[in-house]
């Protein structure tokens, strides 16, 4: 079977051509000639044996065959852009882009960042911070590290790190420390509880789980950010819910209990690597993050 493929120059200058619908700004776009473009389509044209375009008023249009011809060339090279854009951020001297929610980064990523820089020195890791929605197929970031809830895209690599555990915490400053860590979760029921906008379906998945009515919750104040939320917990202000990840250290140092403990809910922390393609630096980020976090990431199948 026969894999010739038609003069690529001839193919560049019908994509753009056919995207623009213009032949003098295809030749814009590739700073060559509109003399050059119209040549090489009727370079395609004749190879083909059959038009691509037609005249219309004083411009163009495409013809059925060209309109095959223009989705499955914009589609091919836009592939081979995002490949080529992808193979250039992998070179030995690009580093590593990591998008990272504000607080998880915080509170989890960097009080660990100098022992990953010593043990992954090659990754040169990059930080990119956020509190608002992460989208981790956004230009110019390698992965994303964050919560989220399975099913995961077919287009991402994505690899499981570890389940979310929340739980709700103080700090042994609190004035009413005593008497709830010696209570039962329900007496959490009656207690202006710290939340915030970020995560609303946290404190009602803590009394679900706790087989509470979260109609009963009553939800004092509010902050913008989990990091703020946490905060605020720690300088005894009141009682507030949180990932057990982003705790720990709190938990080791004493500066917040959990009196009821953690439980899982349906969210994975997880390493979302846009593209189908393996990044050997992904998934060495991968194994390290979870090791650090108590288990094996696992690698997604190579397709």
């Amino acid at each position: 079977m026969s894999r010739e493929l038609p003069p690529l120059n001839a193919l560049r200058a019908f994509e753009a051509a056919a995207r623009l619908l213009s032949v003098s700004k295809a030749g814009d776009e590739l700073n060559v000639t509109h003399g050059a473009i119209s040549r090489q389509i009727r370079l395609l044209e004749e190879e083909l044996g059959v038009a691509l375009f037609s005249k219309e008023g004083r411009g163009v249009k495409l013809t059925d065959a060209g309109l095959r011809l223009r989705d499955a060339s914009g589609d091919a090279f836009e592939r081979l852009r995002a490949v080529c854009t992808e193979l250039k951020r992998q070179t030995a001297d690009a580093p590593f882009v990591l998008g990272c929610p504000g607080s998880l980064l915080a509170r989890w990523f960097i009080p660990r960042l100098d022992r990953l820089n010593r043990e992954l020195p090659e990754l040169r890791l990059q930080l990119s911070a956020s509190e608002g929605e992460l989208d981790p197929r956004r230009p110019g970031v390698d992965a994303t590290l964050c919560f989220a809830t399975p099913p995961w895209p077919t287009d991402m690599q994505v690899f499981e790190l570890a389940a979310e555990r929340i739980g709700a915490v103080l700090s042994p400053r609190y004035v009413r420390h005593a008497a709830l860590a010696a209570a039962a979760p329900a007496a959490l029921l009656g207690e202006p509880l710290l939340h915030t906008a970020s995560r609303p379906q946290a404190w009602p998945q803590w009394a679900q789980a706790h087989g509470l009515d979260a109609r009963q919750l009553l939800l004092g104040q509010g902050f913008e950010h989990l990091y703020y939320l946490l905060e605020a917990a720690a300088a005894g202000l009141g009682v507030a819910i949180a990932p057990q990840q982003l705790v720990a250290d709190d938990l080791a140092a004493g500066r917040l209990v959990a009196p009821w403990g953690f439980v899982e809910t349906a969210a994975r922390l997880a390493l979302w690597v846009p593209g189908r393609s393996r990044d050997s630096r992904a998934e060495r980020l991968a194994t390290w993050l979870g090791h650090e976090l108590g288990g094996l990431a696992a690698l997604p199948p190579l397709v």
